[in-house]
């Protein structure tokens, strides 16, 4: 039996198989015709508009959510970007409702999101850069280290940050990575590899009673970096008290003092810290430094979790030093992705 065609009528006045391009402008007429002269489209979805609207307060001032009731400002700055989720939700809501109202109030959500995010989403990276950068929280509990190591050394870093070290693997990642990197130091949980000399290697009191941050001067060829590395304590929502994130918040206050009180013009922080650089606590730190992912890099550059990265923790910020890249590496063994950064040294300004 032969296969009939759908006939359509052409624009010619003819008839044959309907094109793509007719079925598109025939549906468009459709919903035009079920809109025009319907007063309703104004007064429908208005429940949907006040949505809109919502959203769109809540990203734009989002410093202003109180943090006294479980931390929720900081939890909603957390996971900022992923409300964007809920812009194209409400944009179908409204043309199944066939509201206009509702269609032209999602745009003011859309537009917030943009000029809060749209940045991210396109390739700022640039070649060049003296000194290339990884930072990685490699899990006390990694079931294999020595693969980890030898993954992040593959990245090419001059420089390696790694954090959550537990004493009883430090001498497998300093196995795997002695043959690449001459120099390093561990400081409590966190220690520092690099392909130059360390000196004027130190801890940096974070106020929590145990080793989690340090400070090291890199001679790189380009001239001297003061490299921190810290692992701030972790966040937790628990039932009874929300988010919490006090001791967090102490601690990156501190490490903010730490950071303001250093002597070298070339300052490179890397690190777990336990917060995206939208969280208002993070501001001792955040104030006077860049994020590399923000002022270049591709996309949200999230670390965490691996399996399913929803926010950006990890961090590489500079102070004097300039980014000129910033990506994330291959998931190891770890439930963080490894980061990284190259950065261009600044010239001594005496």
């Amino acid at each position: 039996m032969a296969q009939q065609a759908y006939m359509a009528e052409t624009d010619d006045g003819g008839s044959g198989p309907e094109r793509p391009a007719s079925r598109f402008r025939r549906l468009l007429d459709g919903v035009s015709r079920g809109w025009r002269g319907d007063r309703r489209v104004w007064r429908r979805g208005l429940v949907l508009a006040v949505c809109a609207g919502l959203l769109a307060l809540v990203m734009l001032a989002h410093s202003r959510i109180p943090n006294a009731i479980g931390n929720l400002g900081s939890l909603t700055e957390t996971f900022l970007p992923w409300l964007g989720l809920f812009i194209p939700v409400l944009l179908v809501l409204a043309l199944v409702r066939k509201s206009a109202t509702a269609l032209i109030a999602t745009i003011l959500p859309a537009a917030v999101w943009l000029n809060l995010f749209g940045g991210l989403l396109g390739d700022k990276n640039e070649p060049g850069g003296d000194l290339t950068v990884v930072t990685h929280n490699v899990n006390a509990d990694n079931p294999d280290p020595s693969g980890t190591a030898r993954d992040v050394a593959a990245s090419g870093a001059d420089v390696l940050a790694l954090e959550e070290l537990k004493a009883s693997k430090v001498p497998a990642y300093e196995s795997a990575l002695a043959s690449t990197y001459k120099h390093h130091a561990v400081v409590g949980t966190v220690g520092l590899w690099s392909k130059y000399p360390l000196t004027d290697v130190r801890s940096v009191d974070i106020r929590l009673g145990w080793k989690r941050a340090m400070r090291a001067t890199v001679t790189a060829p380009a001239g001297r970096v003061a490299v921190y590395v810290a692992h701030l304590p972790s966040v937790r929502v628990k039932m009874e008290a929300g988010f919490t994130a006090r001791q967090r918040d102490k601690s990156a206050d501190a490490l903010g003092e730490a950071i303001s009180d250093e002597r070298l013009e070339n300052i490179v922080l890397l690190g777990d810290l336990n917060g995206t650089m939208n969280d208002r606590a993070l501001n001792a730190v955040t104030s006077q430094m860049r994020s590399t992912q923000g002022a270049v890099g591709s996309g949200f550059g999230f670390s965490w979790p691996a399996s399913f990265p929803m926010a950006r923790i990890d961090q590489i910020l500079v102070k004097g030093a300039e980014p000129e890249s910033s990506w994330t590496l291959p998931a190891t063994a770890s439930d963080h992705l490894p980061v990284a950064a190259r950065v261009k040294i600044a010239a001594p300004s005496d």
